[in-house]
């Protein structure tokens, strides 16, 4: 599983959202910079979506230990429409802890670049 950087379609963005909020119901996600960097940290984290117009501040935050863990991954949807999908008002990165789901998800957007 690589980093997916092209610009999703709106198909494969409407998959994705629809694929995080089913692992939020079954907690194969988890929410939020510090909670993404958490599971990178303990090794559980599998895939990680990072909104591009998350602050400066969190990027910098995540995506450096996103890299050095050698976690894939995606530079997706708006933070709006990330924290919609996961029930918040905004999320800067989502998290995918599950093996299964993190396959999907990124199946999906390969199959759009």
């Amino acid at each position: 599983m690589d980093s997916v950087s092209a610009p999703l379609d709106s198909e494969a963005e409407s998959r994705l959202l629809r694929l995080l909020g089913l692992g939020v119901r079954s907690r194969g996600v988890v929410v939020g910079v510090e909670l993404v960097r958490q599971a990178a940290k303990q090794g559980t984290l599998v895939l990680a979506v990072v909104a591009p117009d998350a602050s400066r501040h969190s990027r910098e935050k995540v995506l450096p230990l996103l890299h050095a863990k050698k976690v894939p991954v995606i530079e997706g949807p708006s933070s709006a429409a990330l924290g919609a999908a996961v029930g918040r008002e905004a999320a800067a990165a989502v998290g995918v802890v599950d093996r299964e789901l993190a396959n999907g998800i990124a199946g999906s957007a390969k199959a759009n670049g």
